[in-house]
């Protein structure tokens, strides 16, 4: 792969040039840069969530669900991430398996869950 001048700076410079990618909607881009300080740092969660969005949005489903992993290997509370992995899963027409990530998301953020409500 070609390296690209957005790929160069500061790991602050790249988050701030992903994010502006990622808010223009060139979620291929933004996650090009992602990934590599994704590579640079792992166990930072910020950039590993925007990076499974910048795939969420780009139809690379298998990356985000990967990346949502990752994140929720490291912090099981983030519910938003438990939330976007439903999501993503339910994308992928796996609704069984997005079932239990979607309850607890919505455990997390206080709301009902429509089974319950349904009772």
């Amino acid at each position: 792969m070609n390296e690209t001048y957005y790929e160069f700076g500061t790991p602050a410079e790249r988050w701030d040039r992903a994010q502006l990618f990622f808010d223009a909607k060139e979620y291929v881009t933004a996650a090009r840069i992602l990934a590599g300080l994704v590579d640079e740092a792992p166990e930072q969660i910020a950039p590993r969530l925007l990076l499974a969005r910048a795939y969420y949005h780009s139809a690379r489903l298998r990356l985000a669900e990967a990346e949502l992993r990752a994140v929720l290997e490291l912090s099981p509370v983030e519910h938003y991430a438990r939330l976007m992995l439903g999501r993503t899963l339910e994308r992928q027409g796996r609704p069984r398996d997005a079932a239990p990530h979607l309850r607890m998301a919505a455990a997390m953020s206080g709301e009902l869950w429509p089974e319950a409500v349904d009772r």
